[in-house]
């Protein structure tokens, strides 16, 4: 009874809260205001919170952690899909950035922007505190859990993957439609492995290095040729 309803609960929260969490963000423009390691500061925090309530419910509802992808995959395994993932996501992402220099895609929205880094110190703070975080907590919450809780629920791996999808995209809703339907795409992808391999650490390995990247080489790219 306790072991459903802290499930039932927790997948709420990850369904309907976070994203609806993320478009009050959007709508808060003191928010860019902040210093950028105050914010930094804060969503890291706030990951990390909402993961070990997701390890809470792991513990409460008596579900093995192996059940939603932490286990050993062969060496082999892993490092080819981790650069697979890696190597597909930022030839996207590359595509994209080259895109809006060119003035055929929509900018980012203001918060995304202040939220790439420009100074060193930021650069670091992406490097070793955002990166890791949003790799470990969004594949456990989004690839580990939700998929596992869908797949079991609904009883169709695929469609787990793409609601999984879906939702983990509208928990990007502060970036705008564009950032949403990236993030869904990204979110699809990185299922994959999970799928394949019943594990959750290449699809980790890979979030962490398209972020780093991401967050230190193309976003502040972008910034450089905007003049900002």
């Amino acid at each position: 009874m306790i072991a459903g309803i802290a499930e039932g609960g927790f997948l709420l929260v990850l369904v309907a809260v976070v994203p609806a969490l993320s478009y009050r963000t959007s709508r808060r423009p003191e928010i860019l205001a902040l210093p950028r390691l105050q914010l930094y500061l804060s969503a890291a925090i706030s990951q990390w919170l909402l993961a070990a309530l997701g390890v809470v419910v792991v513990w409460a509802a008596s579900l093995s952690f192996a059940a939603i992808g932490f286990h050993a995959v062969p060496a082999l395994a892993f490092f080819f899909w981790t650069a697979i993932l890696t190597c597909v996501s930022l030839a996207a992402l590359g595509l994209v950035v080259w895109l809006e220099l060119m003035g055929w895609w929509s900018p980012e929205p203001e918060l995304v922007r202040a939220l790439i880094p420009r100074t060193r110190e930021e650069k670091i703070w992406a490097v070793l505190v955002i990166a890791p975080t949003a790799a470990v907590c969004e594949e456990f919450l989004y690839r580990g859990f939700l998929l596992a809780e869908l797949s079991q629920r609904l009883h169709s791996v695929a469609l787990a993957a793409v609601l999984s999808s879906l939702v983990f995209g509208m928990a990007h809703t502060y970036q705008g439609l564009n950032g949403i339907a990236r993030a869904a795409l990204l979110g699809f992808l990185l299922a994959i492995p999970v799928i394949r391999l019943g594990s959750v650490f290449p699809s980790m390995a890979s979030h962490f290095l398209i972020d780093a990247v991401a967050l230190t080489l193309l976003g502040p790219e972008i910034m450089k040729k905007a003049g900002r």
